[in-house]
């Protein structure tokens, strides 16, 4: 793993620029974004792209956020430091250190063991030592350790997945990419209204990978 040398440190400073001009305005998030070294989660054909903002491959078929999806999901949640949180998706790990970054109690599942494996070794490496990790199919969620205060899924859902909605606290947020794969998707935020049924506020569209059910224990 490549050392966060100064030089990664100001190309993050100018990402953070870049996030700023594109409307990222919560300088909580941005901050958090700041200690994360992205470089770290990419392979070492992109390191030098690594502070673009710009979707990378990584392993399995899947990618690693643009910053901004990242920087934009993590302020939707809007939740307070200590709240629980579930990411559906682990991937490389990015988005799960910038949680933690954030101060939340983070839980994390990813379906693909290979991804499974690296981003557990990796976020190891980088002192995320607190996170709680599964290996897991993400429809499923983690039920056992429910209810969590936010849960936020990084692949594109076809509809809304129920299973998760139930692990909800009474005020907890959904934050989803909805829609096919082969068109942008609207990102949405659900919560609970005061009657019990469920608000959706539409936050614009978006482009992700898709959110497939079961495990892959191919590496």
């Amino acid at each position: 793993m490549t050392p966060d040398l100064p030089k990664h440190q100001g190309q993050r400073l100018q990402l953070l620029a870049i996030l700023r001009t594109k409307g990222i305005d919560n300088e909580t998030v941005l901050a958090a974004m700041g200690r994360v070294p992205r470089h770290a989660f990419l392979e070492s054909s992109f390191e030098e792209f690594a502070y673009q903002d710009v979707a990378f491959p990584i392993a399995s078929g899947q990618t690693i956020s643009q910053p901004y999806t990242v920087a934009f999901q993590s302020n939707a949640l809007g939740l307070e430091a200590g709240a629980k949180v579930l990411e559906i998706g682990t991937g490389s790990g990015y988005q799960a250190a910038v949680l933690e970054e954030l101060g939340y109690r983070v839980y994390t599942i990813e379906r693909q063991k290979a991804l499974f494996d690296f981003s557990k070794r990796l976020l190891a490496e980088l002192g995320y030592k607190r996170m709680n990790q599964k290996f897991g199919d993400g429809y499923k969620g983690l039920p056992a350790f429910a209810p969590f205060d936010g849960i936020i899924i990084t692949a594109a859902a076809p509809a809304l997945p129920e299973e998760l909605l139930d692990q909800l606290s009474p005020t907890g947020v959904l934050i989803v990419p909805i829609g096919a794969v082969e068109s942008e998707q609207r990102m949405l935020k659900v919560r609970r209204g005061e009657d019990g049924e469920w608000l959706h506020e539409d936050l614009g569209s978006f482009r992700f990978v898709p959110m497939l059910k079961d495990v892959s224990s191919s590496r």
